[in-house]
């Protein structure tokens, strides 16, 4: 009810970004003017927060906001009876009441929650900021229709009965409650005052003024700029600039969140290092170049477009909202019994930012001529914020390294060192890695470690399915790159599918070992920032017939990139999870993310048909395909999956969690190289996944080139997706019944599925050639899925054996630890190895149909490559006397006896 009640007051309080336009219209103001006329509530909500933070400690938060919101709706319903400026600033100075209900607010709800909960309770409350952009959605409308005075009686109105609604379903705070039990009175105000003589407490203000202040400030200025820089309706602005407002607003709690786990002053870096890279791309002016070139003037004119306006200006308001919330979660850590007195004084230098810069705004505007003036100068506040507070940060650190005092013991902002004692030691600090990790250990495991391992799966899986569709976009692209004018041959058209499957496999073997190196969230967040290289790339690429197959080449290359990273993810996840639920959990880590495979062959095919970006992706390619005309936007087949990427880059690095007993150097772990079962898996698990990616990748292709009457790019995408659920689906049944008596049968599947694509090939021009054909990799594609689970399943098994026999003298808890560095490492390992199948798959069948018209020469040598894995299936694992054969069948070394004491 205090966020409810605080959007509402929000609302109310930027109520002039919307109206005041009309306004300055109306009266003929100067920019100046407007920004003192938008600025004057602010400077009001500003001065009062103080006192009624002070007030709310004192007296009870919810009698006190009550009170406030509703004389705010008084003067709001007067403000439609000012006829000239002087009456319109008077009152603005009214409706500015409403701006000092966030420090009674924060003053009543930090009482309700302990201080591990108080940074996402405040978070949460201070998402009512999201009343800015209410604001920018409503008003707009009410005031074309209705005039400006009806927006201010209608916002009048929610006022008021937002007062009493809140009145009525709210409870006194417990310091108010408890004080009237005992009968105590209420501090002095003298008592509350007390904390502001700390010098601290100012400087540590100075950060809010540009994270809040800097917020209002461009919420009350944006729909001017709109309307100003690209000629949009006041409507219109009011839209766009919600773009700004929602996410610098309702991501607050987040932040809250954030500062609770990872540490405010990591957000707050964060928040000013984003900052400072946002505006400055937006204070770039619209600007024509001409420089001298060889044979005369070069000329080229840059200006950045409403699409990406909004694109970096909700970042910029995101990484606010996050550095707001960390601001906050200082106060009741240093203050707990001063949060009013405290948070009003933060609050009111927060909102003098509000009430100064749109004023700096119009002053700028007026003296220079150039709209952007106004993130010229945000971005030298932001810039100042992050230097001054990194060198003083880095200054005290120093400090406390010459006088021996350990780092633990220091305050995370140096402003806090005066009042930093026990109470408050490490409170605020990053968790940082995990050091008590006991997934064997049932009680650790039911109370704790399942929510946190689940939950560093499911950020996984989104980031492995990004990866997997930038590994596989070509596999869509090259089929269409000679119906755009690219006049590739066959066999170019099959080594561009083929690339990807290259690096990516030759990444893997790097990427199996880097988690355990750089810790899990780390590398998951920057392997996925950089799927964006041949994302963007492709989208650039493929726009002009004119550009060199060797580009191609490289980008496609670059695609491996999302190849590599399955290797790192699914090595980071099998440290999560215990032995009974490994092949559970990696088949829904792997399966799920395998998925990237089908999305991409059905998502692609879609988004290249329409103008999804408009203007910003460029215009479409023309050309023919069987003698009829087609427009394509190509480019979408990388473009449409940036965003998806950026949002999960941010998740994992938010979101995930590093493990301490997960970190090794690459020397600890290339002791799988002296295993002899890491090489024998990788002979398997290129039979399983290593056909899944390669049939996924050659699929399209091949099927064109065979059946070219046939439309088959529709139904690529059914056999990735089958093997993906396949996989994903199977992680238990391989947990209950063993990984190595499923691997057999799957060989003994896959053989059949390759016979049966042979007689479809060789019923070619039949009727029913193509539906077996299609049956027949369908059913592959199944049988891939599901021994890419099973073989995963294994390898955790074996090395409990292995390491047990290897290593005697090691104890239980140490042998178990290494043999799940071994797992991890070598799950990671065989995967690189297994992905040369992205390669030699699609290679093989290019190869094939040059050198004897057809591919069968290429899937007989698959067939004999599969009786190899069940003959190894079963002699090494799973025939009587076999590596597995106890532990799958329960024997006297069966799972009883690897399952560690509690």
């Amino acid at each position: 009810m205090s966020t409810f009640a605080f959007t509402i007051c929000f609302a109310v309080w930027t109520i002039f970004s919307i109206i005041g336009i009309q306004i300055k219209k109306d009266l003929g103001l100067t920019d100046t003017q407007f920004g003192l006329l938008v600025g004057t509530p602010i400077l009001t909500g500003s001065l009062i927060r103080l006192i009624l933070g002070i007030w709310a400690d004192q007296y009870g938060g919810r009698v006190v906001l009550t009170l406030t919101m509703l004389a705010a709706a008084v003067m709001t319903a007067l403000l439609a009876f000012a006829y000239d400026y002087t009456t319109f600033l008077l009152a603005a100075l009214g409706v500015g009441i409403s701006g000092g209900s966030f420090s009674i607010g924060i003053a009543y709800v930090a009482k309700f929650f302990p201080k591990e909960k108080q940074g996402t309770a405040l978070g949460i409350f201070g998402a009512g900021n999201v009343g800015a952009a209410v604001t920018k959605f409503l008003a707009p409308t009410v005031m074309v229709s209705f005039g400006w005075q009806a927006v201010a009686y209608v916002w009048a109105a929610a006022l008021a009965l937002t007062a009493i609604a809140f009145f009525l379903t709210t409870d006194d705070d417990p310091d108010l409650e408890r004080r009237r039990a005992t009968g105590a009175k209420p501090e002095s105000l003298a008592a509350m005052m007390e904390p502001l003589k700390n010098i601290q407490v100012w400087r540590f203000s100075l950060y809010y003024f540009f994270v809040f202040g800097g917020f209002v400030a461009l919420a009350l200025w944006l729909p001017r700029y709109l309307i100003g820089v690209y000629g949009l309706d006041i409507a219109t602005a009011g839209m766009v600039g919600a773009a700004y407002s929602i996410p610098a607003s309702v991501f607050r709690a987040y932040g809250g969140h954030l500062s609770d786990r990872y540490g405010a002053r990591t957000i707050m870096y964060w928040t000013f290092m984003v900052s400072v890279a946002c505006t400055f791309v937006l204070s770039y002016p619209p600007t024509q170049y001409v420089m001298e070139g060889i044979t005369g003037p070069v000329a080229f004119h840059t200006r950045l477009g409403i699409g990406g306006f909004m694109i970096v200006a909700s970042v910029l308001g995101f990484f606010m909202s996050l550095g707001k919330a960390a601001v906050y979660k200082h106060i009741p850590v240093y203050y707990p019994d001063r949060v009013g007195a405290v948070g009003g004084v933060v609050g009111l230098v927060g909102g003098l930012g509000g009430f100064v810069l749109p004023i700096a705004f119009g002053v700028l505007n007026d003296l220079t001529g150039v709209w952007q003036s106004c993130f010229w100068l945000l971005f030298a506040i932001a810039l100042v914020s992050l230097t001054w507070m990194h060198f003083a940060i880095r200054q005290m650190e120093r400090e406390a390294l010459e006088a021996g005092v350990p780092a633990g013991k220091l305050p995370e902002l140096p402003e806090m060192q005066p009042i930093h004692g026990k109470a408050q030691e490490g409170v605020l600090a990053a968790h940082g890695a995990i050091q008590d990790w006991r997934p064997e250990d049932k009680t650790f495991w039911d109370t704790k470690g399942r929510a946190i391992a689940r939950r560093n799966l499911w950020i996984s899986v989104p980031c492995l399915l990004l990866s997997f569709a930038v590994w596989m976009v070509w596999s869509v692209v090259v089929a269409k790159l000679p119906a755009v004018g690219f006049a590739f041959t066959n066999d170019q058209l099959f080594w561009l599918a083929a690339m990807p499957g290259l690096s990516g496999a030759l990444l893997r073997i790097v990427y199996s070992f880097l988690p355990a190196i750089f810790g899990g969230r780390l590398w998951t967040t920057l392997s996925t920032w950089s799927l964006l290289l041949p994302a963007v790339g492709m989208g650039f690429a493929v726009q002009s017939p004119d550009t060199p197959y060797w580009i191609f080449l490289l980008l496609a290359l670059l695609c491996g990139l999302g190849g590599g990273n399955f290797a790192s993810s699914m090595a980071n996840i099998s440290f999560f999870f215990p032995k009974a639920e490994k092949g559970h959990a990696l088949a829904i880590n792997a399966g799920l993310g395998n998925l990237g495979v089908s999305v991409v062959q059905f998502v692609v095919p879609l988004a290249i048909t329409t103008g999804v970006f408009g203007a910003l992706g460029g215009a479409p390619q023309t050309g023919t395909a069987g003698g009829v005309a087609t427009t394509l936007w190509l480019q979408n087949a990388g473009f449409v999956f940036v965003p998806f990427i950026v949002a999960s880059a941010f998740a994992a690095w938010f979101g995930m969690n590093d493990i301490a007993t997960m970190k090794a150097s690459f020397a600890d772990q290339a002791v799988i190289f002296r295993r002899t079962h890491n090489w024998v898996m990788c002979w398997l698990y290129t039979g399983t996944f290593g056909s899944f990616i390669g049939f996924s990748a050659a699929f399209p292709l091949l099927a064109k080139v065979l059946f070219p009457d046939v439309n088959a790019l529709q139904y690529a995408f059914l056999g990735p997706l089958v093997g993906a659920v396949a996989r994903a689906g199977s992680g238990k049944a391989c947990d209950r019944i063993g990984g190595g008596r499923i691997t057999l049968w799957v060989f003994i599947a896959m053989s059949l599925g390759v016979l049966g694509v042979l007689y479809a090939i060789g019923i070619k021009g039949q009727p029913i050639a193509f539906p077996v054909f299609f049956a027949s990799f369908l059913f592959l594609f199944a049988a891939t899925g599901v021994g890419n689970a099973s073989t995963f399943q294994m390898i955790p098994a074996i090395m409990r054996k292995e390491v047990a026999r290897l290593e005697p003298g090691m104890t239980p808890a140490e042998r178990i630890r290494q043999s799940d560095k071994e797992a991890a490492a070598i799950i990671g390992f065989t995967s690189a190895v297994a992905a040369f199948g992205a390669f030699f798959i699609p290679k093989s069948f290019g190869s094939s149909i040059a050198l004897t018209g057809g591919a069968e020469a290429a899937l007989y040598g698959f067939l004999a490559f599969y009786l190899s894995c069940i003959a190894i299936t079963w002699f090494v694992y799973t025939r009587r006397g076999g590596l597995l054969f106890d532990v799958e069948r329960g024997g006297p070394s069966g799972p009883a006896a690897f399952k560690p004491a509690a």
